[in-house]
């Protein structure tokens, strides 16, 4: 029997070992962007659905059930993988869901008349952790390399691979909490904050695509990544916390406001 659970145990870790997400800091500054570009209404409205909790709180909501087997259902939307010289409109969306599917999903619930408060504070906390991970380029990777998490590499020094570089390594190494980092953000300018919240959705996914191909190109398997990565591709980090924050609050402001 304790054969048996040691390998349940080894599996189960090995599972989720690379199942990193876009960084709890990262998710918490998305959070925190957005609760500045909020409507005085909308506002209100997720007052009283997360009775007061903030959106920088519950926007690592996605990830923290996963630990609850109850939510596999949910386990594909974070992430859409199509090829690189596709656009999404134009692949089979997968049976099993993925990340426009579940923010279409969220959106419905939250705006529907008949849904019970339980359910739309559900949706939108999972809507929240979503339009974070849009924003993410590896969440919008290759289904042959599970979005990079096979391309492995090296993290000063650290076994890593693509997708935990930039779901986490740069962000957590760091070294400021969500706060800190969302007040170092730049500052942005009217007509920068009006061109990031046009578009829609699927604008949204083609404009990570761009950057995620980029991402792609910027490695090679097994390199050695330290400071110079970090350095080169902060600036693209901070730019997409930065929408991910306006944007969120743009989609909230549409259907709460």
């Amino acid at each position: 029997m304790k054969k048996l659970t040691l390998v349940f145990l080894i599996i189960f870790q090995f599972s989720f070992a690379n199942d990193d997400v876009w960084s709890k800091t990262g998710h918490r500054v998305i959070g925190d962007v957005a609760e500045e570009y909020l409507s005085r209404r909308a506002k209100k409205a997720i007052d009283k659905l997360l009775d007061g909790q903030s959106l920088a709180a519950v926007s690592n909501f996605g990830d923290e059930i996963k630990a609850d087997r109850k939510y596999r259902e949910f386990s594909a939307w974070h992430y859409v993988n199509f090829p690189a010289d596709k656009d999404y409109k134009d692949v089979e969306p997968s049976e099993y869901g993925d990340l426009v599917i579940g923010i279409n999903k969220c959106i419905e619930i939250i705006t529907s008349e008949t849904s019970s408060k339980e359910d739309k504070a559900f949706y939108l906390k999972f809507l929240v952790h979503l339009i974070g991970d849009l924003h993410q380029p590896m969440h919008i990777g290759r289904l042959e390399d599970k979005g990079g998490n096979d391309i492995q590499l090296q993290w000063f020094g650290r076994g890593s691979n693509l997708h935990r570089v930039w779901d986490a390594n740069m962000i957590d190494d760091y070294g400021m909490s969500f706060t800190e980092l969302s007040s170092s953000l730049p500052r942005l300018s009217k007509n920068e904050v009006k061109a990031i919240q046009k578009g829609n959705i699927y604008d949204w996914i083609e404009e990570t695509q761009e950057i995620t191909n980029q991402v792609y190109e910027s490695v090679e398997v097994g390199e050695k990544l330290a400071y110079q990565y970090s350095y080169k591709w902060w600036g693209t980090v901070e730019n997409q916390l930065l929408k991910g924050g306006i944007r969120l609050a743009t989609v909230l402001n549409e259907i709460l406001g």
